[in-house]
């Protein structure tokens, strides 16, 4: 720490947001910070690292950047990639190439001896390959944590933080792993607000205009919209089905009322058992079944269901039954229509691409944003509904106003997806400073200052 200069490198930048929140605290405690490097591969993540940062190394691939090429610096900061430890993903951990890029970071560290370090990952991470089902943490972290503390000897400690306590309207929980060569830094202490989604939503901006979005407000009042999910897999108070909005054609009451029954009727066990066939969630079931929970004439209830198959809301076929397959690699477990047995209807619930799939509710929380998921998020303004805008989306990880993102929006949200809440990593790096602070700087003193002989 040169001239009282905290050097730093900031590894899979992203937007910068561990960067971010690391400056601001020790700007804020008087210490002058300057990142000797950044290393990051998206073209538009640079794009915008270059937009809103100054740079004086701004390196490509971390395997390809080598030891000797990396100055001298204070501290390592890194949200190393998430997705193998992510419920989002395959959750192979180290056996995929990304959850080697913890091994990098090992190299850095043990090769530049830096005073500490910051880095971030989803909550997967804690018990991604679990030994035993009650253990605290799997065998990923456990790794992780051995290979910090006791190959390279530094004071480490952990925790998951949820960004809906640091006053941001979402949801998002992350874990962070810090460490020094002084002490443990104790990750306790924030005091937790909240904020409503409403306190982050700019107002008056142009609405979507689509045939989706004019079925859907024919059909409901902005406000009964509010935090409800549009999507045919699942049931509820808080979900709207395609056939409640007509999307396929219009259906009438008691068409709505005869798919909503047979959706969760098609899930009872009971019926897999009167078929002959092993239980699944979601079955075909006959008119005559059918008929034992609608009580209509059977030439209505057919008419009916007939339609709905016609407009594409059910499908007439054969129930599905459990194959087990012996292969090379072992057995393979499937499910094949079972011609044997009589046709029935059935929901179709496939992947369907509704143009929006959720109203987000300014009265509550956004949910985690995932990348893939995010443009298909709406929220409501005035009478009308529209997409996040990229602004709303970086006060949902409270970066400043003065921060923009110039890509496509697409692009954009992608990098959103996987950055970090910034209040957060303010936190984080307070709790270190104040390590550093009890041990009055000592690293700072010892590592610049001459001893005098007596």
């Amino acid at each position: 720490m040169e001239s009282n200069k905290i050097k730093f490198i900031d590894l899979f930048a992203g937007l910068g947001g561990i960067r971010l929140g690391f400056e601001n605290v020790f700007k804020g405690l008087g210490h002058e910070t300057e990142c000797v490097m950044t290393s990051e591969i998206k073209p538009y993540a640079v794009k915008t690292l270059k937009h809103n940062f100054k740079h004086d190394f701004l390196a490509g691939d971390i395997f390809e950047i080598r030891n000797e090429f990396i100055p001298d610096f204070d501290f390592l900061l890194g949200g190393f990639p998430c997705q193998p430890f992510s419920s989002g993903g395959k959750r192979q951990g180290f056996l995929d190439t990304r959850g080697t890029l913890f091994f990098e970071i090992e190299r850095i560290l043990r090769d530049k001896r830096p005073y500490g370090f910051i880095l971030e990952n989803v909550e997967g991470l804690v018990k991604h390959d679990l030994e035993n089902k009650n253990d605290e943490i799997g065998r990923t972290l456990a790794t992780i944590l051995h290979t910090l503390e006791n190959d390279l000897g530094y004071n480490v400690s952990w925790r998951v933080f949820d960004s809906i306590e640091f006053g941001l309207p979402q949801s998002r929980k992350r874990i962070f792993i810090v460490g020094t060569k002084d002490q443990k830094v104790e990750l306790i202490g924030n005091e937790p607000k909240f904020a409503k989604l409403e306190s982050i939503l700019e107002n008056g901006l142009e609405p979507l205009k689509s045939d989706f979005v004019d079925k859907l407000l024919s059909h409901f009042e902005i406000e009964d919209l509010y935090g409800k999910s549009i999507k045919d897999k699942r049931g509820g108070d808080n979900n709207i089905h395609s056939w409640d909005i007509g999307i396929k054609g219009e259906v009438t009451d008691e068409q709505c009322k005869l798919l909503n029954k047979l959706f969760k009727e098609r899930r009872k066990k009971q019926w897999a058992i009167e078929i002959g066939i092993d239980w699944m969630d979601g079955m075909a079931l006959t008119l005559e079944q059918i008929n034992t929970f609608i009580d209509k004439p059977k030439s209505e209830l057919k008419s009916m269901l007939d339609d709905l198959v016609k407009k594409g809301y059910l499908k007439f076929e054969h129930p599905k039954k459990l194959v087990k397959e012996q292969t090379p690699n072992g057995v393979k477990t499937y499910r094949d229509y079972d011609t044997t047995k009589p046709k029935g209807y059935n929901i179709v619930t496939g992947k369907l691409s509704f143009e929006i799939n959720k109203i987000l509710d300014p009265n509550d929380i956004a949910p985690t944003l995932v990348a893939t998921d995010v443009s298909r998020l709406a929220v409501p303004d005035g009478n009308g509904l529209r997409r996040l805008t990229i602004r709303e989306g970086l006060r949902l990880f409270g970066y400043p106003e003065w921060y923009e993102i110039p890509t496509k929006e697409y692009d954009a949200f992608d990098l959103l997806g996987n950055t970090v809440a910034v209040p957060v990593v303010e936190f984080v790096t307070s709790r270190i400073a104040e390590v550093m602070s009890s041990e009055s700087l000592n690293y700072l003193i010892t590592k610049e200052t001459p001893v005098c002989a007596s």
